[in-house]
């Protein structure tokens, strides 16, 4: 699935409804106190590296966790936790709140943070928990096999000609055996059951009975497994943007490319109604054909040696994830495509894409060909990427691409978790209509495998993973639920159990918007994921 840092910017009765709003103290531990089975090991914690941290009180540090859990007395790595405490009086203090950006390879150390955004203090009551996954960030070892393989111009995504499909390949596998060189023994304990079970270490260290958990995109595999595996360690879960866990990783990337070619026609659709101030045409047929035509250009001459065909995909993919780049992104496409503009289409490439730093991109790696066997015969993903490009070619071959090392990969595929929520008391699903990264269908699978659980849905929205971003409807009721555990009544068959109006698409010619948790995870400084949420 995608995988990139953007830089710069539940059958739920009457009964069950009177559990959730009841007391929670009994399933809490006194802030800092053990938890029933006692800690796993301690955190020392001390000052954050990060000033956005350190202006908000948090504190940081190293756990120490098992790199195998088959030999927990082995060799151990260490995880870099965050944690921003409640500010609450303790009789009305809520428990931690674990938090995942998504990836997998995104770093969450800092998403600690996200309490703060969540409306009429609903956050006040948990301790916020940031970390970095094994292998991402602060977390000791980070995974790095190749820092220079997003350095621009690259080969030509499309394999037109078996030169370009072999120089693909290759780079593949070169990247793969980087990895295999570079990773040790890492490589082999890096699955999200791994990542699963260092969540379960930190809630004992911390002391806690049971864990909150926020998860985005990524994430909600996180949260989905950790359920199937720890479910009476779950007090609530808010899981944005679901994966579908039928499909991973393979097939999910497939259905991604459909989902994309569709959120960037929206955005060329959108370019058209404001032709007057972009001048890229007045229609969306217009527009693409404008993008597809700059695009061919960039084959032969990269704007500033730099941006090429494939870099020039890449910038523009980040339209079909987020309306917040929108007008940046328009700006620099009508700048570039009307005005010749070098600087302005370079600077895009290095706040989007950028070169340099390849950790995220070796977790996501790391993680997705390890969870499990890929096919191993060239031969099937040509076919199935063909296929797929003849409906859906703006994205199809970059992210076959993307995920080719798993062709090659050095360390043992796993068999996936089956997902089993019925023994979960308590999960808010939301999801966007029309996401692209994690298609919809993927919160309608986690509510029908999480039997308590409500869906909570943005209509007609392309947004990915789109709470705390300033949808009234949507963000209240997450405040209620985390307040009060109430989730939206439960409907009957195979739908959301409350709908919210998307908010209006962004408007050029009105004032700049206000800056929200969307920019916040946007910010490489408050990171959200790496480049493509999850998948790519």
């Amino acid at each position: 699935m995608t995988n990139r840092t953007v830089k710069g910017l539940v059958l739920f009765t009457a009964a069950a409804t009177l559990a959730a709003v009841a007391p929670a103290s009994s399933a809490l531990a006194a802030p800092g106190a053990p938890g029933a089975d006692g800690y796993a090991a301690s955190i020392p914690w001390g000052q954050c590296a990060s000033k956005g941290l350190q202006s908000r009180g948090a504190e940081c540090g190293l756990l120490d966790v098992p790199l195998d859990y088959g030999k927990p007395n082995g060799k151990k790595i260490q995880i870099a936790v965050s944690r921003i405490k409640h500010k609450v009086a303790d009789k009305d203090y809520q428990g931690v709140m674990l938090v995942n950006p998504g990836g997998p390879g995104g770093s969450g150390l800092t998403l600690s943070v996200l309490g703060e955004y969540v409306p009429n203090g609903a956050g006040d009551a948990y301790d916020w928990i940031g970390f970095d996954p094994r292998g991402v960030g602060s977390s000791v070892p980070a995974l790095h096999c190749d820092d220079d393989y997003f350095n621009g111009p690259r080969p030509e995504y499309i394999p037109w000609n078996k030169s370009i499909e072999s120089t693909w390949l290759n780079r593949s596998k070169g990247y793969a055996e980087a990895c295999g060189k570079s990773g040790g023994d890492l490589l082999n304990h890096i699955t999200t059951v791994d990542s699963v079970n260092d969540m379960e270490s930190i809630r004992k260290a911390l002391g806690a009975k049971q864990i909150n958990y926020y998860g985005f995109s990524y994430g909600t595999y996180l949260g989905q497994v950790y359920g199937t595996l720890y479910p009476d360690k779950v007090r609530r879960m808010v899981l944005d943007g679901n994966v579908d866990v039928r499909k991973v990783w393979y097939q999910a990337n497939l259905d991604q490319d459909v989902a994309f070619e569709r959120n960037e026609k929206i955005w060329f659709g959108w370019l058209a109604k404001y032709d007057s101030v972009y001048h890229l045409g007045t229609t969306a047929k217009q527009v693409e054909l404008r993008w597809y035509a700059e695009q061919n250009k960039l084959r032969t001459a990269p704007a500033g040696g730099v941006v090429g065909s494939d870099e020039w995909t890449d910038i523009f993919l980040y339209a079909g994830y987020y309306q917040s780049t929108w007008t940046e992104l328009a700006d620099a496409f009508s700048g570039w495509a009307n005005d010749h503009n070098t600087e302005i289409i370079v600077d895009a490439y290095n706040n989007y894409v950028g070169p340099g730093d390849d950790n995220g991109f070796a977790v996501y790696n790391a993680v997705q060909c390890s969870d499990v066997q890929w096919p191993q015969s060239w031969n099937q993903w040509q076919r199935d990427n063909w296929l797929t490009f003849l409906k859906a070619p703006y994205m199809t071959w970059d992210n076959a691409w993307y995920n080719a090392p798993c062709l090659y990969w050095p360390a043992k595929a796993h068999k996936p978790v089956k997902v089993d929520g019925s023994k979960v008391k308590s999960v808010l699903f939301v999801g966007t209509t029309l996401d692209a990264a994690t298609p919809f269908e993927g919160s309608l699978e986690a509510r029908r495998l999480f039997p308590h659980s409500a869906l909570l849905a943005e209509v007609g929205q392309t947004t990915h993973a789109n709470s705390l971003n300033g949808n009234a409807c949507i963000d209240d009721t997450i405040a209620e639920y985390l307040s009060t555990g109430k989730l939206p009544q439960r409907k009957s068959g195979d739908r959301p159990d409350k709908n919210c109006d998307a908010l209006p698409q962004p408007d050029p010619t009105a004032a700049a918007a206000t800056a929200s948790v969307q920019s916040l995870r946007a910010d490489n400084s408050v990171a959200r994921e790496p480049l493509y949420p999850i998948g790519r």
